[in-house]
């Protein structure tokens, strides 16, 4: 295997065709097993290169972890999770993404793989909701830890009276769009 060392980060965004889906599959640990050909450009790594790394080889640090906890959490329950996700190429751009979660199961009922689909995020919900949220939740990660972190999510959640995904539509004023995204709810 590959081991693959992170690029510092580049405050740029990665240039790709947006209409399209990256798309990849992980065992139940998050190791990845496909990647498209549109992951293949959009992250600038090869797929000999993502094979058998862990998903998070793409995670840039500006995500808070506390989104990967929930996102974990509800997948690991067998529940699909839409989250959004600002990855880091190859090359130290950036780029964001809203993720759609198939889940397969074996004959015992127990999950074996995880299929992603996954499109760009509107850039107006990007800059004027997530990116604020995204920057206060990693800010008390980086001050008071992933618990406090959680804390302050749920807290802004409950005051919103909104789930995570509920406020994702919110931001981008739209209460189809995931299955405008992905073709369902």
């Amino acid at each position: 295997m590959i081991q693959i060392t992170k690029p510092k980060p580049i405050d740029r965004e990665v240039t790709w065709d947006k209409r399209k889906t990256v798309l990849s599959k992980t065992d139940k640990r998050g190791m990845i097993e496909y990647a498209n050909e549109t992951f293949v450009e959009v992250s600038g790594y090869e797929d000999y290169e993502l094979i058998s790394q862990p998903h998070n080889v793409i995670r840039h640090p500006d995500m808070p972890r506390v989104i990967f906890k929930i996102l974990w959490e509800n997948l690991k329950k067998g529940n699909n999770f839409h989250a959004v996700v600002k990855n880091l190429a190859k090359s130290g751009r950036y780029y964001w993404m809203v993720t759609d979660f198939e889940l397969v199961f074996d004959n015992n009922n127990e999950i074996t793989n995880y299929i992603a689909k996954r499109k760009a995020m509107p850039e107006e919900a990007l800059r004027k909701h997530i990116e604020p949220l995204y920057k206060k939740l990693l800010h008390i990660e980086q001050v008071s830890g992933i618990d406090a972190s959680e804390k302050y999510l749920i807290g802004f959640l409950e005051e919103r009276r909104m789930s995570y995904e509920e406020w994702i539509k919110d931001c981008v004023g739209s209460k189809g769009f995931f299955s405008k995204l992905f073709g369902k709810n």
